[in-house]
């Protein structure tokens, strides 16, 4: 008993402060948060804060295997769900992902800013592989499904189900790239549009799915992001990290 009622204060605890940190980088930018700013919100010292995260980059990770936490809470219901096709599914899976996105973009830019960065590459990698262990064996039976409704069409619905998360990384990467440049070039919003297309448009064809079956982001969707990625480079610039 003693046990469970530890195991429940520690997880109490650990949210808390998930919860504090996800309120300072929607409001701040994750830049412009102090982990001081959590222990002032919570009174806690600074040694109860590491005892659960050892660094910034550790909090903000466990904010972003929280989100994927909430997507996989909505996917799997829906994924054995006999009133939906697989077509449906498949479109649910992924706005799932976008609305979350655009739900708090504040975050998914921190996000961006830490995760690409060099220092990061071994543990992006090994995210990328544990998505892969996540995410495959559902898109792979959604796609076995839109196989047998006939609105896919291929021969190797595991391997497809890979190549659309390795299509995703890459548009994450070359998003990313663009996104946070720093300075705006008249040119990025069509390349952005032109990117995010191109996925989409492979995403489909990998599928053997109809063309246009898939939606686009919206320009003004795409505007949003690079307007966001703007104001927040001026605004770190203004005020460095503490």
């Amino acid at each position: 008993m003693v046990r469970t009622v530890n195991k429940t204060a520690y997880e109490t605890r650990r949210n808390a402060i998930l919860d504090a940190a996800w309120r300072a980088i929607e409001t701040k930018g994750y830049e412009q948060m102090a982990i001081g700013d959590i222990l002032g919100e919570l009174n806690i010292s600074s040694g109860a804060f590491y005892h659960y995260f050892d660094s910034k980059p550790a909090l903000l990770l466990a904010l972003v295997e929280r989100m994927t936490d909430e997507v996989e809470k909505f996917i799997l219901p829906m994924l054995h769900d006999p009133g939906l096709s697989a077509l449906d599914k498949l479109l649910n899976f992924f706005a799932s992902i976008e609305y979350r996105k655009r739900e708090h973009m504040r975050f998914v830019l921190a996000y961006l800013q830490v995760w690409y960065g060099d220092e990061n590459a071994i543990v992006r990698h090994k995210l990328h592989v544990e998505r892969l262990k996540r995410f495959t064996p559902w898109l792979e039976e959604i796609i076995k499904e839109g196989i047998r409704e006939g609105v896919f069409h291929t021969r190797y619905p595991d391997q497809t189900a890979r190549l659309i998360i390795s299509l995703l990384e890459d548009l994450g990467y070359a998003s990313a790239a663009l996104l946070l440049s720093g300075e705006r070039k008249p040119d990025d919003l069509p390349q952005l549009e032109r990117i995010t297309t191109a996925t989409v448009e492979a995403i489909e064809r990998v599928l053997g799915a109809p063309e246009g079956c898939l939606p686009h982001s919206s320009h003004d969707e795409l505007a949003q992001w690079l307007a966001l990625t703007t104001s927040s480079h001026i605004q770190s610039e203004e005020n460095p990290e503490r």
